[in-house]
C-alpha cells in the first residue's frame, strides 16, 4: 500500500505523515524537480483514471507509483494539493512539509512505477485528475451493476 492507514473504500483525507504515525516517503535522489504530493487510490479505479488520462493527448499525466501488491496506485501531483483535496475513495499525502522531489527510483519501499518519472515530464494536475477519477468510479459503478 502506498499510503498506509488508509482504506480502499474509506473517505478522502488530506494527511501528513505526521498525522498517520507513518514515515514520509524517501526520495533516493533528487533530480532538481518541483516537489510533490502523492494522491493514492485503490487500484482499479487508479487504472481506469490512468486510461481515461492516456486517451487524451493533450492531457499530461506525470509519475503513478503501484504498491507491490498492486493495491493501489499513487499519482504525482503539485505540493499543496493534499490541503484542498477531496475525493472520495482517495487520499492525498502531504510529505512532511517539505514535498516529495521526483526520484528515478520509487519512493515507497515495495513499490514500482507503473508510468516512471520523463526528463520533462509535469506531475499530474490536480484537477484533471480529480475529473478522471470521477468519470472512473462512475465506470466502475456502471460496470458492477450489470452483474
Amino acid at each position: 500500500m502506498l499510503h498506509p492507514g488508509t482504506e480502499t473504500d474509506a473517505p478522502t483525507t488530506a494527511t501528513t505523515p505526521a498525522a498517520t504515525g507513518a514515515a514520509a516517503p524517501a526520495s533516493t535522489e533528487d533530480h532538481g524537480a518541483e516537489p510533490c504530493d502523492l494522491v493514492t487510490v485503490p487500484a482499479r479505479q487508479g487504472l481506469e483514471a490512468v486510461d481515461i488520462l492516456r486517451r487524451d493527448a493533450e492531457l499530461d499525466i506525470g509519475p503513478v507509483l503501484h504498491d507491490g501488491t498492486c493495491d493501489t496506485l499513487g499519482f504525482l501531483v503539485p505540493p499543496g494539493t493534499a490541503e484542498a483535496w477531496d475525493v472520495p475513495g482517495s487520499a492525498c499525502t502531504q510529505t512532511a512539509g517539505r514535498g516529495l522531489r521526483i526520484p528515478a527510483e520509487p519512493p515507497v519501499t515495495g513499490s514500482g512505477w507503473l508510468l516512471p518519472p520523463e526528463e520533462d515530464a509535469p506531475v499530474t494536475d490536480p484537477a484533471v485528475l480529480r475529473a478522471a477519477l470521477d468519470q472512473a468510479a462512475r465506470l466502475i459503478e456502471a460496470a458492477d451493476s450489470c452483474r
